[in-house]
């Protein structure tokens, strides 16, 4: 079997994009995995060894799997890829968890440290509509000063402002600082957080659902059967999640398939995950990268565990969590353009700021206007829609574009450079933040 480069796999995934009958591909894979997806494509379920098993493909198999994948993808969602206009707001970036991964948290007394003002917030929030978005999606560090009323606040403060903005925000870890403050059971808080104005929660800081690795990455400070505890009180009290992975530091395909076998056991108890967003690991000045205190610690994932993550998960998840997406943050435009060919459907969010991916040395997050999203999705040959949060469909962009804004803030490169078609990218990650 002749290894694929990443070159090879760019100009596979292109020569796809119109879809890919997965018969003629499942005809060169092995007898195993040839027998996993057609299974799948017949309707049956795949258990977590078998996806541990396509975890393990490579070459002709990972084509199957892909095309598989595909396949599945349209059935499930048709050719219509999705994105949703909203803007990150970073509240603060001060945190003493000491997560091993994160290079976005800074202690009180460093340069640089900064808690916005309500005001600020706020005020951001009205940028942000005023600029055409739906949603602002808040996440910040665990400042040990924040007040037990602090999220609280945030939530007022923006309803009052624009009452009609969807507020995403909080993650099971924050919700888990949040509850501890005001000596609440997470459940009660999650109500008075939603009566408050919260509309839904990001699934991160899940990194991987593995007590093994968890204690590598964040010392297990928020253990897997707490966030798992806090989602299902999410879901329980009619707040919907997003659900993610971290994956391309200590993790391997054992993690990988146990973790996306775990969120569909959820979903298939509570439905609350809107998505499924892979984020791969960003290292460049990650701690548990850089100090190499860890055995075994890799430089983030490779074009090809991107694409595995990715199509397995369409094919784990499908019927239960149907909404795949692509962090273009993490990858860049260009290389989550390509894995709209590998069972993703939705492109994310436009951002507008963001601050946890660029602080950890990643290339891109600053912006992707609604205007250049539609242009990515066009050239891919799909069908771009902007959505609610939690993926009601809002315009669907057959016949006409966005408004063509230009973008909040200066940007540091062109994402929609590569549609005239220079030299591939590399594909790797910067160093991962404790909420991306």
């Amino acid at each position: 079997m002749t290894t694929m480069t990443d070159a090879d796999w760019f100009d596979h995934l292109a020569a796809c994009r119109d879809g890919v009958e997965p018969e003629r591909l499942l005809a060169r894979a092995t007898p195993t995995v040839r027998g996993i997806l057609a299974r799948r494509l017949d309707g049956a379920e795949i258990s977590r060894d078998e996806g541990e098993i396509l975890f393990g493909s490579d070459g002709d198999d990972l084509k199957a799997v892909v095309a598989a994948a595909d396949r599945i993808r349209r059935e499930r969602v048709g050719d219509t890829v999705s994105f949703v206009v909203t803007r990150n707001i970073n509240f603060t970036n001060v945190c003493y968890m000491g997560c091993r991964f994160c290079g976005f948290a800074k202690r009180r007394e460093e340069a640089g440290a900064e808690l916005l003002s309500m005001d600020e917030i706020a005020h951001r929030a009205e940028v942000a509509k005023a600029r055409g978005a739906t949603e602002v999606c808040i996440q910040g560090g665990l400042h040990p000063d924040l007040s037990a009323d602090h999220y609280l606040d945030i939530l007022r403060a923006i309803r009052t402002r624009v009452p009609d903005m969807h507020v995403h925000a909080f993650s099971p870890f924050e919700i888990w600082y949040g509850a501890k403050k005001r000596r609440q059971a997470p459940a009660d808080y999650l109500r008075e957080l939603k009566a408050a104005g919260l509309g839904s929660i990001p699934g991160t800081a899940a990194e991987i659902l593995d007590t093994e690795v968890r204690r590598q990455l964040t010392r297990n400070k928020l253990s897997a059967e707490a966030w798992v505890e806090i989602v299902r009180a999410a879901h329980g009290v009619g707040l919907r999640s997003t659900s993610t992975m971290m994956y391309g530091h200590v993790d391997g395909p054992r993690h990988w398939a146990a973790h996306l076998d775990l969120l569909r056991a959820i979903q298939k108890q509570t439905g609350g995950f809107t998505e499924f967003v892979p984020l791969g690991f960003v290292h460049n000045e990650a701690p548990l990268y850089m100090e190499r205190e860890i055995p075994g610690v890799r430089a983030g994932a490779t074009l090809v565990e991107h694409l595995k993550v990715h199509a397995i998960a369409r094919l784990m998840l499908a019927g239960w969590i149907d909404n795949i997406q692509v962090s273009w943050v993490k990858l860049g435009p260009q290389a989550g353009q390509a894995l709209l060919a590998a069972g993703a459907n939705d492109f994310g969010g436009t951002l507008m700021d963001e601050s946890i991916s660029r602080s950890a040395g990643a290339s891109f997050g600053e912006e992707i206007t609604a205007a250049e999203m539609v242009r990515i999705i066009r050239d891919a040959g799909r069908q771009p829609e902007r959505r609610s949060t939690l993926y009601v469909p809002l315009e669907h962009y057959a016949d006409h574009d966005p408004v063509a804004l230009p973008p909040l803030k200066a940007r540091a490169y062109d994402p929609v450079q590569f549609l005239q078609r220079p030299a591939r990218p590399a594909v790797s990650a910067g160093k991962e933040s404790v909420h991306a």
